[in-house]
This record gives C-alpha cells, sequence and structure tokens, in this order.
C-alpha cells in the first residue's frame, strides 16, 4: 500500500512538471502587482473599506436624529383668511328684521406658537374682521375689529427641568455621540484585522520559499543520488526515496502557493474598493519582511488606558448617561403637574357708527352715520392697549395612588444600578483580556528565539546528516528526514515571527477597542411613557 501510494504521489509529480505548472502559473505572473507596506494597507482601508463607509453614515444619521429632536422648539405660523354671509330669517320682531336678516363677515388671522426649552409654551394672534348687517339693532355697519391676544404657560414642578422633548433631544445627542464612538471602533477593529491580514500574506509567501528552499535540497538530493546510479555506488531503487521526497516538497509548494491566494483574499476585502476592474486580479505584495522587533509591555499603563478610553467603555457609560436622563424624566414626571398661565388680550372695534334705533315697531326710518372710526384708528386702539383684558391663573392636577410614572420611576432606578455593575464588571473584563493579550506578546517573543535556535539546530543536523551520507555511514532516510525537520523548523520561525507581530498588533488594539464586538449597556426604561 505504501509502495502504491509512493507511485501515486510520483505520477503526480510527473504530470505537474510536464504540464509546467510550478511554481507559479502564467497568468499570476501576467496579474498586476501593487506592493505596499503595511501602513499603506491601512491608509487604504480607511479609505475604502465598506464596514468602514457603512459605519460613517450613522453618524449622519444621528445629526437628523438630533435636529428632528430640535424641530420641536421651531416656531409655528399659521395664517387664516376667511369670508362668511349668513341669511337668518326673521322669527320675532327682535330678530332685527322684517323678513329675513343677511350677515356677511370677512375675518383674517395671522398667529405664532412655540413651545420653548424651559418647558413653557406660548401663543400670539391677531385677529381682523370686516363684518356687515341688514340687523336693526347693530351699531357698526359696516364693522371692523381687531385684537391680539397673548398666551403663555410655564410648568413650575412636572415638566419645568425636563420633559419628553428635551429627554428626547438630550438621548439623540447621546446616540450621536455613540456613532461617533462606533465608528472609532469600526476602525480600529477594521485596522486590527487589515495588520493581521497583511502579517498573515507576509508569512504566506515567506512561508512559500521555506518550502521551496527544502524543494531545492531535495532536488539537490535527488541528482545527486542519479549521479550516484550512473556511477554504480549507488542501486537504482534507491532513486525512489529521493524522488518522492522531491514529489512531497513539491506538493508544499503548492499548498503555500494556495495559502497566499486565500491570504490575498482577505487582506484584498479590507482594503480595496470592490468596484474596481481589477479587485480580484490585482495581487498584493507586501514591501517589507516581517520585522521582530520587541516592545516594552507596560500591563498596568495599558489597563489604566483601555479602562479609560476603550470604545466599548465609552459606549457603556454613554448608555448610563442615557439612563440618567431617563432617571432624571421620570422623577420629573412623578411631581405635581402644577403651571401658571398668564393672558393678555387687547379688543378695538371701529367702521361707521349708526344713529341710534328710535323704534321697534314698524318701518324703521334711515339711520345715519354719526362717526367714522377707520382700520387706523382700531390698530392704534389695539396696540395702545386702550381696551386690555388680563389673566392669571393656576392648574394643578395629581393622581391619588399609584401611577404609572411611579412604576416608571421605580424601573429606571433598577436599571441604572444594573448598568452601574455591568460598567464595573465591563472594567474588571478589560483588564483580563489586556493581560492576557499582553501574555501573548511575553509568550510568541519567547517562541521566536526558541524557532531560531531550533532552526540553526537543524540546519546543523542536516549538514551533519549529509556529510554522514557522502562517507558512506549514513542512509539517505536520515538525510531526507533532516531535511524535513529542517523545513518544519523554518516554518515553525517564520509562523513564531508572524504570531508575534499579530500578537503586538493585539495588544495595540484591545487598548482601544473589543476584539470580540463591543459591549453596550441598554437601557429598558428608554421610550417608556
Amino acid at each position: 500500500m505504501r509502495h502504491s501510494k509512493k507511485c501515486a504521489v510520483l505520477a503526480l509529480a510527473a504530470a505537474m512538471l510536464a504540464g509546467g505548472v510550478l511554481p507559479v502559473s502564467a497568468q499570476d505572473q501576467a496579474a498586476p502587482v501593487r506592493t505596499l507596506t503595511v501602513d499603506e494597507a491601512v491608509r487604504l482601508a480607511v479609505e475604502q473599506n465598506l464596514g468602514i463607509q457603512i459605519e460613517r453614515i450613522n453618524p449622519q444619521i444621528g445629526d437628523v436624529a438630533v435636529a428632528q429632536a430640535r424641530s420641536y422648539w421651531v416656531p409655528t405660523v399659521s395664517t387664516t383668511l376667511q369670508n362668511n354671509s349668513q341669511n337668518t330669517p326673521s322669527s320675532s320682531f327682535l330678530s332685527g328684521g322684517q323678513a329675513k336678516i343677511t350677515d356677511t363677515r370677512f375675518t383674517s388671522q395671522f398667529g405664532v406658537s412655540q413651545l420653548l426649552p424651559t418647558g413653557a409654551s406660548y401663543s400670539l394672534a391677531w385677529n381682523s374682521a370686516r363684518s356687515t348687517s341688514t340687523n336693526l339693532f347693530t351699531n357698526f355697519d359696516p364693522l371692523l375689529s381687531s385684537n391680539v391676544a397673548f398666551n403663555i404657560t410655564q410648568p413650575l414642578l412636572r415638566g419645568r427641568t425636563i420633559d419628553s422633548y428635551r429627554q428626547q433631544l438630550q438621548t439623540s445627542r447621546k446616540d450621536r455621540e455613540a456613532a461617533d464612538v462606533s465608528l472609532r471602533s469600526t476602525v480600529a477593529v477594521t485596522t486590527r484585522n487589515v495588520k493581521n491580514a497583511y502579517w498573515d500574506l507576509a508569512y504566506a509567501r515567506e512561508n512559500l520559499q521555506a518550502v521551496q528552499k527544502s524543494l531545492d535540497l531535495a532536488k539537490r538530493a535527488l541528482a545527486d543520488n542519479e549521479k550516484r546510479v550512473q556511477i554504480g555506488t549507488m542501486a537504482p531503487i534507491d532513486i525512489v526515496e529521493a524522488q518522492s521526497e522531491v514529489a512531497r516538497n513539491e506538493e508544499s509548494v503548492i499548498v503555500a502557493e494556495a495559502a497566499i491566494k486565500q491570504a490575498e483574499d482577505r487582506l484584498r476585502a479590507l482594503i480595496l474598493n470592490p468596484s474596481s476592474p481589477d479587485f480580484w486580479t490585482t495581487s498584493l505584495q507586501p514591501s517589507e519582511p516581517m520585522p521582530f522587533q520587541p516592545v516594552t509591555v507596560d500591563v498596568d499603563s495599558a489597563i489604566r488606558r483601555a479602562v479609560a478610553s476603550r470604545t466599548d467603555v465609552q459606549l457603556a457609560k454613554n448608555s448610563l448617561e442615557k439612563s440618567d436622563i431617563n432617571l432624571k424624566y421620570f422623577r420629573s414626571q412623578v411631581l405635581p403637574d402644577i403651571s401658571a398661565t398668564v393672558a393678555y388680550q387687547s379688543n378695538a372695534v371701529g367702521g361707521s357708527q349708526l344713529s341710534p334705533l328710535t323704534s321697534f315697531t314698524g318701518p324703521a326710518g334711515p339711520r345715519s352715520i354719526v362717526a367714522q372710526r377707520g382700520y387706523g384708528t382700531v390698530l392704534g386702539d389695539v396696540f395702545s392697549s386702550a381696551y386690555p383684558t388680563w389673566t392669571f391663573g393656576v392648574t394643578m392636577s395629581y393622581p391619588i395612588g399609584g401611577s404609572t410614572q411611579d412604576t416608571n420611576l421605580a424601573r429606571a432606578k433598577l436599571q441604572y444600578s444594573q448598568a452601574e455593575a455591568q460598567l464595573k464588571n465591563l472594567e474588571m473584563q478589560i483588564g483580563t483580556q489586556v493581560r492576557d493579550a499582553a501574555r501573548q506578546v511575553v509568550t510568541n517573543a519567547k517562541r521566536v528565539d526558541s524557532a531560531r535556535a531550533a532552526r540553526d539546530l537543524a540546519e546543523q543536523r542536516l549538514a551533519a546528516e549529509e556529510k554522514k551520507f557522502a562517507a558512506g555511514i549514513q542512509t539517505t532516510f536520515f538525510v531526507f528526514q533532516a531535511q524535513r525537520d529542517l523545513a518544519q523548523a523554518r516554518t515553525n520561525e517564520i509562523k513564531a515571527i508572524a504570531d508575534y507581530n499579530k500578537s503586538v498588533v493585539d495588544f495595540e488594539a484591545i487598548q482601544d477597542t473589543s476584539l470580540s464586538g463591543n459591549v453596550v449597556i441598554t437601557s429598558a426604561a428608554q421610550g417608556t411613557r
């Protein structure tokens, strides 16, 4: 069975060599190559990443929500023009006419009303009218009338410091701040993902170089064995093991090339614009090798920074502040509803004043005009407050027994306490996460040193085995085993360096945001009325 497996591997290797597949296809060589540093990759992601573009819309939506909440305090202007004609049948001698009474009236109204940020509301209206009538009892024909009315109502307890409109405005502002924090979190997470994808691609390319070196060693051993077979110092059957080793390394090269394509796709999806025509054909090439620069890890300073400025902490505090807004609102709602009202009105009339009526029976004679009061005189009386009317009042309402406001307040208090506890729990979790990320940095740094030492020893062992084989005191099995161990040691070293760089990226990112998603403290009291 083992012999048949070797034969299958040799057949696969022969087919690949005949087809010219290794190491890179002609299509890959013709694809456009984009060389970039890790900083350039991050810059492209900030500009073109779809997740960031989606998240950038949320602050704009927040601005619209704030503007909508502010619109409650926008003054409302109203204007009305109306003409009315009414014919009333006469039903008694006091109706003012023999058969019917005809009244016509044209009115105009202009008003302004507004809700003030103090919770007060006011209305100002200016009304004018011109009316004519065939009623015998009218004193003016036509009659000109005008008045100015002003009314203001101010809550004294409930709704004085906060009401539903101010609650919504303050909450929408907090939502707007949360949108900025969420955007910063998305940028931080995307930056971390881009850097890690960049180092994954760098690892995949360097790993390809490592397995290609192993392939070169296997091919060199195969060539040496073929020469030994030709001169008669080695049996032809012994060359099969060398051919099998070449085929195994060629398979590793194929797998490494596929890993590069996968890493390119992951990085491409993070930094390039999908609408560009060469999105799928561009080959990404890291311009810098994977560095190993040990950094100093200050765990205490990192924890303090994360607790103070991490996005999930800021979102949790933002949600706690929203709960506090709701708590203030519900505290205001349980107070008695006491409002003070002040109203003012100035009235005036004018027109053509008729002579007094002389008889209630029989046909009335013509009535003469005894005085004329024009519209200007009427307006003068209105704005000089010739006939003012003042009204002062206080209204009060209060529920007897338990109310919905009391239950809402009790719920808001419990949710606020819960949010405080959740925030403390989050801060504790952050300390654990930062310590673990710092531990990974230290561990991976030690792994790099260990992997480098192992790779150096593997190189020395291979050199020793090759010398023993050349002297005839060792078989090819031990040479190939040493080659495999060296290939694995090189891969382990490259992997350790990649993991170290990724752990440094994670340690920096975890101080700015949660790597497993934002933790948001929600308040069920929000929206309860």
